[in-house]
């Protein structure tokens, strides 16, 4: 049984499912916890049901960004300046009207 009040980042092991999660939002508002699994499942416990699951910490495991879906290329940014090489896109060749004075009066 949870005895504990969970933290944002904390893991757990469901002894249940044999599945280890991340607590990743608590909403104290709403009673609930949100937590995601490493296969990327999300799943919600309402604080009643979070200390009736059979839990034990757990470590985080080495590829914890696994259940986000993203490899450790898609973490890095580019800093080069993607330009489209098709110049044919029908709102380049639209041009503001200039208007002189104001209208609002």
């Amino acid at each position: 049984m949870a005895t504990q009040f969970p933290q944002i980042g904390d893991w757990y092991k469901d002894m249940a499912l044999s599945q280890c999660f991340e607590v990743v939002a608590i909403d104290e508002q709403a009673a609930t916890i949100e937590v995601q699994y490493m296969d990327g499942g999300v799943s919600e416990y309402d604080f009643e049901s979070w200390r009736q699951l059979p839990l034990e910490n757990a470590e985080a495991p080495e590829d914890a960004a696994a259940g986000y879906e993203m490899s450790s290329e898609d973490c890095h940014m580019n800093d080069e300046i993607m330009v489209p090489a098709d110049k044919s896109n029908p709102l380049s060749s639209i041009e503001p009207e200039s208007f002189i004075g104001f209208d609002d009066f």
